[in-house]
């Protein structure tokens, strides 16, 4: 027999759940827009920076020099920072999943009881 009881506890459980991973996919996108808007500033501050540096050489040495330098500085950055935000975005998909794991292992072991009962 249906039991309402049971079935509103599982809504109730099911609908926490689905909270919790959007509490967590929405705190974790925040901070990745945070960190992709700071790095962001930092390298247009960083390349107005350069111009200014470079137009007050007077040798094309040095101008080369310069630019070496400041490309070399600007892709280190890059990749540090693509480096932050693709761990940022592997910790947002495990924060996201983590309120599911119970659940999850949960109907598992369920379904492997079931199973074994019906062998």
């Amino acid at each position: 027999m249906f039991n309402f009881e049971d079935a509103n506890k599982k809504s109730k459980e099911t609908m926490d759940t689905i909270l919790k991973s959007y509490a967590a996919l929405t705190k974790a996108f925040q901070a990745i827009a945070t960190e992709a808007a700071d790095y962001s500033k930092k390298a247009f501050e960083d390349s107005v920076a350069h111009i200014e540096k470079i137009s007050t050489v007077k040798s094309v040495e040095a101008a080369f020099e310069l630019q070496t330098s400041y490309v070399k500085s600007a892709y280190e950055g890059y990749i540090a920072e693509a480096t932050k935000i693709g761990e940022m975005y592997a910790d947002l998909a495990k924060d996201a999943y983590k309120p599911y794991e119970a659940p999850v292992a949960k109907a598992t072991a369920a379904v492997k009881s079931a199973t074994a009962a019906a062998a």
